[in-house]
């Protein structure tokens, strides 16, 4: 479907209207670097959960979610765990209050107050810059190319090219794409800062959900009276040793496909998810805009109720979406145009289901979501770059001193820094599942050992921080490439072992963290573990103090939050499957879920003054 000229409309309506968002917050933003990077924390949990979850809500991860659900159906619910998408849970719970307590403006500010100020401290607060800005570089460019796919279904190469006096190879047309739209992103992100990104994703978040409703609809109405096509497992989430899906006289390239992902021993796929997931989710999250939408809330209790917010607004929205697609894909498979150059790329199920089945004005108004979607998520991961060069870089190391005007310029030339970077990382990478991969498994794996160990052992130093972030890179980098043929998950405990190495080495070739800077950090932030020598101190000088002992209830209440988390995703796809009978069963174990958590969560707690 070409688009009609209400389309265009709408898409130009929005983004004049972040043009003008920008623009109109521009003079707050500028008023000091805590209002341009984290909104001044005044903003409320309720909206910066909204702008969180349109954060999530991208392009790249929607493309990739409805192939999932297309080829694996309803196991596909678990797939996303690779992220882990249950690391919200563990926010909710325990680490967002933590992470707040500290009163920082990025992670790398972060490190001070774990590890004070001396020669060590100063190295773990440079390795995590470098680390945040390679994740920052490497989301970008994952929104970036599929951004770059998504556009390129609705306008077409061949309408364009004559007018480019340029030469452009195929592959590289989805990164012009990218490049021309990004623009719009890199303009409000710039010029406002965090409070702009908080009210466009306001907008996104709107588009999204009456777009996802329409669509949900549409495929309702569509799956009336017709059966499915899939293969026997579809549409059971639970699975055994292997995968056991034979699209076999069905759609035969879809086995094809299985057969690279990787995903065919389904449990030892699904072990090594959870191992991994647990351990991010435990090493808090990544110095990206997760962090920064965590350290602009007003209180730690707001930072709870923002984190768990998120799961609740983005899962039962995007889940519709997703499954309106995958069902309209799977019954109309023989209209959609999947063939990028010689081969099927089953990526292109989502932009090809919208130019066949949604009707014109529609359209326009999901193209503009989506492409919002596609800014939030780059809007918010600038945001953190920009943080970290001028936070944590140009003010820690060039010029403490500079004036709000210095720190705008900065702000300014490091956001389009970053993106000049990011597009030319995008032009390496071969798709979005490829880097995808990449960055929650190898890049990740190189974050665990000396993020765990920050918030849970109070010997662990900077220098261990810091050796064990190196161990870890390294291999993250090089590991692609000498493992080219193998999933990337598959030598992430490789990473992990070479990282816990660096850590063990780097930690006790260097005596501990100064006592003072460890009992104020155990006094501020109260973390359950490894603290007993610190404990013991901090209780001597003040009596009154009231240690951390809600280990067993967090822990209990991250399982019950997972299980609800998990049944949000399912119960969308129950109802667009038109399932009632599974979908009633999945609401009330919800509602169950969410009477627990009200008392033993919720209730609990602090009141913040």
């Amino acid at each position: 479907m070409q688009l009609q000229t209400v389309d265009i409309a709408i898409i130009l309506v929005y983004l004049s209207a972040t043009v003008f968002i920008g623009l109109w917050v521009r003079k707050r933003a500028n008023r000091s670097k805590e209002a341009y990077l984290l909104g001044g924390k005044t903003l409320p949990w309720y909206l910066l959960g909204l702008s969180n979850a349109s954060g999530m809500f991208d392009i790249s991860g929607t493309m990739w979610l409805v192939t999932l659900g297309f080829i694996y159906g309803l196991k596909s619910i678990f797939i996303p765990w690779l992220w882990p998408v249950f690391n919200q849970v563990f926010l909710m719970v325990y680490l967002s209050m933590w992470l707040r307590r500290s009163n920082a403006t990025t992670g790398a500010e972060w490190m001070a107050t774990r590890f004070g100020s001396l020669r060590d401290a100063k190295k773990s607060h440079v390795i995590v810059v470098v680390f945040a800005l390679i994740s920052c570089l490497g989301f970008l460019a994952y929104g970036f190319i599929g951004l770059g796919k998504f556009i390129e279904i609705f306008i077409p190469w061949e309408m364009v090219s004559r007018f480019i006096p340029f030469e452009v190879r195929p592959e590289h047309v989805p990164h012009l794409y990218g490049i021309v739209f990004t623009l719009f992103a890199v303009f409000y992100t710039v010029l406002g800062g965090m409070t702009s990104i908080v009210w466009a994703d306001l907008v996104q978040y709107i588009i999204m959900t009456v777009s996802a409703i329409v669509i949900g609809i549409i495929a309702m109405r569509e799956l009336a009276g017709t059966t499915l096509n899939v293969p026997d497992g579809w549409l059971n989430p639970l699975f055994g040793w292997k995968l056991d899906l034979d699209w076999t006289g069905i759609i035969d390239e879809v086995n094809e496909k299985i057969r690279t992902d990787g995903y065919s021993l389904f449990s030892i796929f699904f072990m090594m998810m959870v191992f991994k997931g647990i351990l991010v989710s435990v090493a808090g999250p990544l110095p990206n805009y997760d962090m920064q939408k965590i350290l602009s809330t007003r209180s730690p209790s707001d930072a709870a109720k923002m984190s768990g917010f998120v799961s609740i607004v983005l899962m039962p929205v995007r889940y519709i979406m997703i499954t309106g697609f995958v069902v309209l894909g799977l019954l109309y498979y023989d209209r959609l145009d999947l063939i990028v150059g010689s081969r099927i790329d089953f990526e292109q199920i989502l932009p090809s289901a919208i130019s066949q089945f949604v009707p014109v004005g529609l359209l326009g108004l999901l193209l503009a979501g989506l492409l919002a979607a596609f800014m939030s998520t780059f809007a918010g991961t600038l945001n953190a770059a920009q943080a970290y060069l001028t936070n944590d870089i140009y003010l820690k190391y060039m010029k403490p001193q500079a004036t709000n005007r210095q720190i705008r310029n900065v702000n300014y030339l490091a956001g389009i820094t970053t993106v000049i970077i990011s597009i030319i990382f995008g032009f390496y990478s071969k798709d979005v599942n490829s880097l995808l991969q990449w960055i929650v498994s190898a890049l990740w794996g190189s974050y665990l050992a000396a993020n765990v160990l920050k918030w849970h052992w109070w010997r662990f130093n900077g220098n261990g921080f810091f050796w064990g972030m190196i161990a870890g890179l390294i291999p993250a980098l090089v590991f692609p490439s000498l493992f080219s043929k193998t999933l990337d998950l598959y030598y992430f405990p490789l990473i992990l072992i070479i990282s816990i190495g660096g850590v063990i080495v780097g930690t006790f070739t260097s005596p501990p963290t100064d006592e003072e800077t460890l009992k104020s950090f155990y006094r501020n932030v109260k973390p359950w573990g490894f603290w007993k020598p610190i404990r013991e101190k901090v209780m001597q000088e003040d009596p009154e103090f009231i240690p951390n002992k809600s280990l067993r209830m967090d822990i209990f209440n991250i399982v019950i939050g997972t299980v609800g988390q998990t049944l949000l995703v399912l119960a969308p796809m129950y109802l667009v499957l038109r399932k009632n009978g599974p979908l009633f069963t999945t609401l009330a174990v919800i509602t169950v879920c969410v009477i627990i958590m009200k008392r033993t969560w919720w209730d609990r707690l602090p009141k913040d003054k």
